[in-house]
């Protein structure tokens, strides 16, 4: 492998670093939170303005006002009964109060945390979630969480629906004058993440003021993997403004992190890493959206990300009003998402969208679950999966297969011409082109297949770091979830620079495969430090990665491997080195090159005379 190989493959590790820069959160922070949510407290707090995190520090900042402001109107309706229900389907067990007409539990009975309870998504400490914020005539803000709604449920009643049934939950606040009400619909049905939602104003028009009022997602979502840091790095806040997605990071410690804007939006939404809530607005488009984020300490040095999210809905001042909504509460299922047929799927992180993301999307992921079609164990199905794309790339990786052969079997004409023109590099290069030219030989043919494989490369990366197929996935012996890293021994120090303190037991394969390869194609006695350099690097880049994304580079390897073998011993494999015919040449990369060259040393003999 030549020098023009060797820096192709720097700038592949250099490619790599970036992106693993910006995309992967600091390793020295990755350390786990406590068992459950409820004992998370931050330990370092924000400023006293900040902490509670309203969900919006202008119009909505109020929203959590004290009692006294709410008027007469609605003073009466800040007492009474908290009887809950349960509704429990074949996806969730879900709870709603009669105070704010609130979930304060969402259950989902296909996923459980990593300490083995089931996923409960709702942070309820503050009595739920999911209000109506709504202005009133006089000026007041007024947050539908603290007043008690009427409905027909007693407490500790229980529906449990299966098939293809429904059960509607109205629950009804109506005012001190009688005639006006605001009215809550749920409608639950089997087999859904979601629920639909209506939300009825009666008789408000002389008492709310327009030109909206606004739906309120206020609390983030429950933590539900070991590594809070990780889970933090895939933690967003989305609005779909438009046909444009909008992304909030609450990244910061200091500050809550805001973005708003007035205009149409279809939805808002909040997300970690495998879960998502969203609230879609199906009748008519939102008139605007807000966002908050901001992040706090958690115990044991983790992180947790809180969101809120609010979408601003047309109020027309009517006597009669009624909006209709989506209130999804599930997993971030790409499939499960997309058909909602909003942009939903969005959400999920599949890399650069102009380039990475249609090569996930309409490419990995469906042949991801058609072979898990045929193969149950997700392990099995990245075996196969390794093979087709490597299938695939079967005509780049044997073009940078034989273009290496080349450029082992003139490895000694090189070295003999950097003997013998070591001292006048310029005519080394020319001779060097020249021997290139005259057997057909292109230097730069076994860095182009890896700069091809490239954008494929980053789609999986994308793919198996956010797929929560993989999540909990078990596989067989050490490797028992495909989401996580596949430990084999905790060290007694930390690795500089990629804080290292655990040993993955594929990337440690991965690693040696890689040696092995790198030992076959090696030869310039110059490039022997590649030979280890670049299997110590990358093992120690992918120790953190997910043990399905390992696994499946550890495969790729290995078959690169017994392809090398295979081609190394075969007779077609066997390379005969025999000059192009000056009349079968085609001008080209090296022509080019070599005329460069020449005007380059007509240059300097012009000069010297």
């Amino acid at each position: 492998m030549d020098r023009n190989t060797t820096i192709g493959f720097i700038l592949i590790t250099a490619i790599l670093m970036v992106w693993i820069f910006f995309v992967t959160p600091k390793p020295e922070e990755a350390l786990q939170p406590a068992k459950t949510t409820d004992t998370v407290t931050p330990v370092k707090q924000p400023t006293e303005t900040k902490a509670e995190l309203p969900v919006v520090v202008d119009t909505l900042s109020v929203a959590k006002a004290k009692i006294d402001s709410f008027g007469a109107i609605f003073s009466q309706k800040t007492s009474g009964s908290n009887d809950v229900m349960t509704i429990e389907t074949d996806k969730v067990i879900a709870k709603i109060s009669k105070k704010g007409g609130n979930i304060v539990e969402w259950t989902l009975k296909e996923f459980k945390t990593w300490f083995g309870d089931p996923v409960q998504l709702i942070c309820n400490k503050d009595g739920g979630d999911f209000n109506l914020l709504l202005t009133t005539i006089d000026g007041k803000l007024v947050n539908t969480k603290n007043f008690y709604f009427e409905s027909k449920f007693q407490n500790g009643d229980l529906i449990k629906l299966k098939d293809g049934e429904k059960f509607i939950v109205d629950l009804e606040l109506t005012l001190q004058n009688g005639s006006s009400k605001v009215i809550r619909q749920y409608i639950f049905e089997n087999g859904k993440y979601s629920f639909e939602a209506g939300v009825k104003l009666e008789g408000m028009d002389k008492i709310l003021a327009g030109p909206d009022y606004q739906v309120l997602w206020e609390n983030h979502l429950n933590l539900t993997e070991e590594n809070s840091v990780d889970e933090a790095g895939f933690a967003y806040a989305h609005a779909m403004y438009g046909d444009e997605l909008i992304e909030l990071d609450g990244s910061s410690f200091e500050e809550t992190k805001i973005e708003k804007k007035d205009g149409q939006t279809k939805w808002i939404s909040t997300k970690n890493k495998y879960f998502a809530s969203a609230i879609i607005i199906k009748n008519q488009p939102g008139t605007g959206y807000h966002l908050e984020g901001i992040s706090h300490h958690a115990p044991n040095e983790g992180i947790i990300k809180k969101y809120s999210a609010a979408m601003k809905v047309a109020f027309n001042e009517t006597a009669k009003e009624e909006n209709r909504f989506d209130v999804f509460l599930g997993p971030s299922d790409y499939s499960i998402l997309k058909d909602y047929d909003v942009g939903l799927e969005k959400i999920i992180s599949l890399g650069l969208t102009w380039l990475i993301r249609p090569i996930s999307e309409y490419f990995m992921i469906p042949l991801f679950k058609l072979i898990h079609l045929v193969i149950p164990n997700y392990g099995l199905v990245i075996i196969v999966f390794t093979f087709i794309i490597r299938l695939l790339l079967h005509p780049l990786n044997k073009t940078q297969m034989a273009s290496m052969q080349k450029m082992q079997a003139l490895q000694p004409m090189i070295t003999e011409l950097r003997e013998k023109h070591k001292d006048d590099p310029q005519k080394m290069n020319a001779q060097m082109m020249r021997i290139y030219k005259e057997y057909g030989v292109n230097p730069a043919s076994g860095c182009l297949p890896l700069l091809l494989q490239m954008p494929i490369l980053y789609a999986l990366w994308s793919v198996f770091r956010s797929a929560i197929e993989l999540r909990q996935a078990n596989f067989f012996w050490w490797i028992t979830d495909l989401s996580n890293p596949d430990v084999i021994l905790t060290l007694p120090f930390t690795v500089p620079l990629f804080g290292m303190s655990q040993l993955s037991g594929l990337a440690l394969l991965m690693g040696i495969t890689m040696f092995i390869q790198q030992k076959m194609s090696i030869k310039d006695p110059r490039q022997k430090a590649m030979v280890y350099f670049m299997p110590i690097l990358f093992t120690l880049m992918f120790n953190s990665f997910p043990s399905g994304l390992n696994l499946y580079y550890f495969l790729f390897n290995l078959i690169s491997v017994v392809q090398q073998v295979y081609m190394n011993k075969s007779k077609k494999g066997q390379l005969v080195l025999e000059k192009v015919p000056e009349k079968n040449r085609k001008k080209g990369f090296m022509d080019r090159i070599l005329e460069a060259q020449k005007k380059q040393t007509s240059g300097h003999s012009k000069k010297k005379k």
